[in-house]
C-alpha cells in the first residue's frame, strides 16, 4: 500500500496573487517545487502526494499539471473550475481526459457568502461532478459545517473530503461547537476527512502532539479509521512545524490503530478516494 501525503501545494511565489502568505508567514514567502518535496517525501517515508490548488484559476490547473510531467510522485491534483459557470459542464468534460486531474475545490472559507455551497448556481456545479468522476474538497471554517452536511446530504453520490479538519479554533481551545457539527457531517458516509493543516490553527510556537488529542479524538470518532487520511499541507504546515513534526503528531495518535488501519489513514484511503 502506497504511502501518501493527501494534501500539499506547490507555488512560484507571487506577492499579488499570494497576498494571503502574510509577512507573519515569511518562511514560506518563496518557491515551493517538486524537487524540494520529493525529496522530503523519501525523508518521510512517503512514496506520493496530491498537489492541491493554492490559487482559484485554470492557469493553476495548467501548473500543477505541468509539474507532474516527470515527477511521477505526484499521483494526482485537485484544481479549481468555475462551478457556478454557465459552461462548467464543458469544463468538466474537459479535464476528464486528464488523467491526474482527480477532483476540485473552491476556497469557501474565504466568501463573504457563508453559505455559497448551497447557492443553486454552485450546486449545478456540484451536481454534476461524480458524472466525470471528480471528488470535491471541503475547504471551511467552523462556522461553514452546518452548510456542508447540508450539502453532503444532498448530494449522496458525491465523494467529499473535509480539509484540514473544517479548521476548529485549536489555539482559543474551543471545540464544543465545532465537535457537534463534525459528528453530524461525519454522519454522511460520502464524507471523508483530511487529517492535515492542524498545527497552523493551533499556537504557532508551543504546540505538543497532545494539544491536538481531542480534536482528532471527535475526527476520528465522527468518521473512523476508513474515512480519514493524512495530509502534511505542506509548505503552509512550516509556518508552525517541520514535515517530520506534522506527521509525527498523526503517527503518535495512530499508535493505538491496527497496522492495518495506519495504512489505510497513512495512504490507503487516500489512494482509494482519489482513484490514484
Amino acid at each position: 500500500m502506497l504511502k501518501i501525503d493527501a494534501h500539499q501545494h506547490f507555488w512560484v511565489f507571487d506577492p499579488v496573487r499570494d497576498s494571503w502568505i502574510n509577512d507573519d508567514m515569511k518562511v514560506i514567502q518563496r518557491d515551493f517545487l517538486p524537487a524540494e518535496l520529493e525529496f522530503t517525501l523519501k525523508q518521510n517515508g512517503m512514496q506520493g502526494c496530491v498537489a492541491v490548488q493554492a490559487d482559484q484559476s485554470e492557469e493553476q490547473n495548467n501548473f500543477l499539471l505541468g509539474l507532474t510531467e516527470g515527477h511521477d510522485f505526484i499521483k494526482g491534483v485537485v484544481g479549481w473550475v468555475d462551478l457556478r459557470a454557465a459552461n462548467i459542464e464543458e469544463r468538466l468534460e474537459h479535464y476528464s481526459h486528464t488523467k491526474l486531474m482527480k477532483g476540485f475545490r473552491h476556497v469557501l472559507q474565504g466568501e463573504t457568502n457563508r453559505a455559497l455551497m448551497l447557492e443553486p448556481d454552485f450546486k449545478q456545479g456540484i451536481s454534476l461532478l461524480s458524472k466525470y468522476g471528480f471528488t470535491y474538497d471541503i475547504l471551511i471554517f467552523p462556522d461553514q459545517l452546518k452548510y456542508a452536511d447540508q450539502l453532503a446530504k444532498e448530494f449522496p453520490d458525491q465523494k467529499f473530503v473535509l480539509d484540514h479538519i473544517a479548521k476548529p479554533y485549536i489555539k482559543d481551545g474551543k471545540i464544543d461547537e465545532w465537535a457537534a457539527e463534525m459528528k453530524q457531517l461525519g454522519g454522511n458516509p460520502n464524507v471523508h476527512c483530511k487529517a492535515s493543516g492542524m498545527v497552523t490553527e493551533a499556537d504557532w510556537h508551543n504546540w505538543t502532539n497532545d494539544t491536538f488529542t481531542r480534536y482528532l479524538d471527535v475526527v476520528f470518532e465522527s468518521l473512523g479509521a476508513d474515512r480519514v487520511m493524512f495530509g502534511s499541507d505542506w509548505p503552509v504546515c512550516l509556518v508552525a512545524a517541520e514535515y517530520q513534526q506534522m506527521k509525527g503528531v498523526l503517527e503518535a495518535y495512530t499508535q493505538q490503530f491496527t497496522a492495518d488501519e495506519q495504512d489505510r489513514i497513512f495512504g490507503g484511503n487516500a489512494t482509494a478516494f482519489y482513484n490514484l
